[in-house]
């Protein structure tokens, strides 16, 4: 990819809080346009590495560059490219929709109070409620109103709890952080896997598919460590179900191969123990 291709890269990036390690060694290159998901449970430090995209902290080891420039050093002109959205969706609760509106336009270079109105319109939100007077899924349209209102090229959206389906028609890079991901196919391009403070999978989510398959016969002592290429292993009292990530090697007699849809792949991943390269066998019923 070329730099105008790319909207985020980090290299070789940790962040250490008084307790311990955050993120370790996170490495990613991520492209411009479309949807991209980081996906982990609660606590793989997927708000540390947002919040170290957007510049509200600096890492500990490694850089962030996004769009091409490095965010601890970046400009209000670079800043105002980045639209973020934080979990609790904050905003001024005595303040009108009307009036948080206004605000954005001051506190922003190039913000289009016109595109927020009829966005907040369609939703049915008026303009003239105290913003704490909302329901929360009110509140949470006024603030993504209000991070799109920005015009960003890249908007960062922490768990989000607005539907995703039309961000990627506005022509902007949306990264968003989730622990749920049974609909992360119908919406996303783009696949990072964050768990244990480390990045374990990621790339376009219809490459990861097609390189992944599911290797299915009789219970095996199977060398785990063949080629580095299986994710995981389950075994039943007849059967083992291997999850490679080589589509090259060719299935035994007996064995039939198959397809991997996108939760199981995830998830086979976050299962995996903390040490990067262990695969661990699971035993489950018949």
């Amino acid at each position: 990819m070329t730099d105008t291709e790319i909207a985020l890269r980090t290299d070789g990036v940790s962040k250490r809080y008084r307790k311990g390690w955050a993120l370790r060694d996170c490495t990613l290159t991520l492209p411009a346009g479309g949807v991209i998901a980081l996906v982990g449970p609660n606590g793989a430090g997927k708000t540390t590495l947002l919040r170290l995209i957007v510049g509200l902290l600096a890492p500990s080891t490694g850089t962030v560059e996004v769009l091409g420039h490095d965010v601890t050093a970046s400009t209000p002109q670079t800043l105002s490219r980045i639209g973020f959205l934080a979990q609790d969706h904050p905003l001024y609760k005595r303040f009108t929709v009307a009036e948080m509106l206004r605000f954005g336009r001051a506190c922003n270079l190039r913000f289009d109070q016109g595109l927020a109105e009829r966005r907040l319109a369609k939703l049915g939100i008026p303009l003239d409620r105290r913003a704490g007077s909302l329901s929360g899924g009110q509140q949470a349209q006024v603030a993504l109103a209000l991070a799109l209102a920005k015009r960003p090229d890249l908007l960062v959206l922490d768990e989000p709890v607005a539907s995703l389906d039309p961000l990627a028609e506005d022509g902007v890079t949306v990264l968003f952080s989730s622990h749920v991901v049974h609909e992360l196919e119908r919406v996303c391009d783009h696949l990072v896997v964050l768990n244990h403070g480390r990045v374990t999978l990621t790339g376009d989510i219809d490459t990861l598919l097609a390189e992944h398959r599911l290797l299915v016969g009789p219970r095996t002592a199977t060398d785990l460590d063949r080629a580095g290429a299986v994710v995981e292993a389950v075994h039943s009292d007849r059967h083992t179900t291997l999850l490679v990530r080589d589509g090259g090697i060719p299935a035994a007699p007996g064995w039939q191969a198959q397809p991997v849809g996108l939760e199981d792949l995830v998830l086979a991943y976050l299962r995996r123990p903390s040490e990067p390269g262990a695969a661990v066998p699971s035993e489950v019923a018949a």
